[in-house]
């Protein structure tokens, strides 16, 4: 056996059920007091984060700020590795199939259906460097999506020979709907078309992409690959009803887990080769799910990321996100000074609210909102807004306080 297979082989071996330690999850030190908060109650779930009070976060999705149960479940998890970090690392493989189990009972369909990666970045990767093409085969995309795609088409175009296209979807972004962004893109599909490639909720407008539409146009041979992060946890559907081949996405935004984790969902994984050997088996996701050590507190907690937001519900989240965005755009429409950006519609948005702030540069417009007490971010691309994103972490109370702070900064 070579060595490199040795620290592999712990990862998998597996405990006997005598181990002390062979029921991964969260000691009760570690447990919080389950009468210290109320998941029914929303002021009660924001006090699970640890999040600043005095400041109104419509930025907490970029990157997740951890709830203090997810905190306690990492340093449970952490602890055990550094009390005996072989039989942690040993019950490794049951600690990873929990969090499948757990991504199938939010998100739908089977575990055997879940990789697990470290961001979204990482999903499309393997998305897109695994799958084999030929060079007279073609990619469509559009010229919505955020640089990680853009870059992993340039480097499958390098590899394969395959040729990327691109298709608008929409010129105003307000003004977008499922109609039409449905036949841009099945109107620029081609007889060599392999592959789609598509963003579930563009970061830099908020437009949501009709995916299930799409999919449900497209010709059998040709396999759908989706960035879903600003979709998971922001739309209420299971994955396997979306009609796509592939989505990747990082469990860090609005699902609110733990930072540097993710998932990549398949409908069929025979058509993915991997790129990093594996730690954790043959087949399925566990040959996609990438070896090498890692923060496995982290990847571990992730279960409780999902288990959190179960015990919530997740038609529940989805609707408070949804009508706190429906507010925060209803109150900013028509406000001499500001344009909308993000369509009004909620079957072609999520949470994302994209703003136009006239004369005044978004990196500008959120320093301004921050002396305000809100928290907002600007989008990272060549075309910038202003972005907020009401979530389970804001209050329709902090929506009000933002619609008043911008009205305030554009009359200034």
């Amino acid at each position: 056996m070579g060595a490199g297979l040795v620290g592999g082989a712990a990862l998998v071996a597996g405990c006997s059920d005598d181990s002390p330690s062979s029921e991964p999850g969260v000691s009760a030190s570690a447990a919080p007091d389950q009468r210290t908060w109320d998941p029914q109650d929303w002021d009660s779930v924001r006090a699970q984060f640890q999040l600043d009070p005095e400041l109104a976060q419509f930025a907490a999705f970029v990157l997740s700020p951890h709830t203090k149960l997810l905190d306690a479940v990492i340093a449970d998890h952490r602890e055990r590795l550094g009390r005996d970090t072989e039989d942690a690392l040993l019950t490794g493989q049951a600690s990873e199939q929990a969090v499948r189990d757990a991504a199938a009972a939010f998100a739908g369909g089977d575990p055997s259906q879940y990789a697990l990666t470290d961001s979204t970045t990482m999903g499309i990767a393997t998305m897109y460097g695994g799958l084999t093409l030929r060079a007279d085969d073609e990619v469509l995309t559009t010229t919505h999506d955020f640089f990680s795609t853009e870059d992993a088409l340039r480097l499958m175009e390098l590899r394969t020979g395959a040729k990327v296209t691109r298709v608008d979807l929409y010129d105003d972004p307000a003004a977008a709907t499922v109609d039409d962004m449905t036949k841009r893109l099945l109107d620029a599909v081609t007889p060599r078309t392999r592959v789609v490639a598509l963003t579930w909720v563009h970061s830099s407008t908020g437009v949501r992409v009709p995916v299930q539409e799409i999919a449900a146009g497209l010709r059998d041979d040709v396999m759908l690959c989706v960035d879903g992060v600003h979709g998971f946890a922001a739309v209420d559907v299971d994955l396997p009803d979306l009609g796509c081949d592939f989505l990747a996405t990082g469990t860090h935004k609005w699902l609110f887990g733990p930072r540097g984790t993710g998932i990549l969902w398949a409908g069929d994984w025979e058509p993915l080769t991997e790129l990093i050997p594996s730690f954790s088996g043959p087949d399925g996701p566990a040959r996609l799910t990438a070896g090498g050590y890692k923060a496995f507190e982290h990847q571990w907690a992730v279960k409780d990321a999902f288990e959190f937001q179960q015990s919530i519900g997740r038609a529940r989240v989805v609707e408070r996100t949804v009508e706190q965005a429906a507010q925060l755009k209803d109150g900013l429409n028509g406000i001499d000074g500001l344009t909308l950006v993000t369509p009004a519609e909620p079957a072609v948005s999520a949470g994302i609210v994209c703003v136009d702030v006239a004369g005044l540069p978004p990196a500008n417009a959120v320093q301004e909102l921050r002396t305000r007490g809100v928290v907002a971010s600007a989008t990272p691309y060549q075309r910038s807004y202003l972005r907020l994103g009401p979530s389970i972490a804001t209050s329709p109370e902090q929506v009000d306080q933002a619609i008043a702070a911008l009205q305030e900064i554009v009359q200034a």
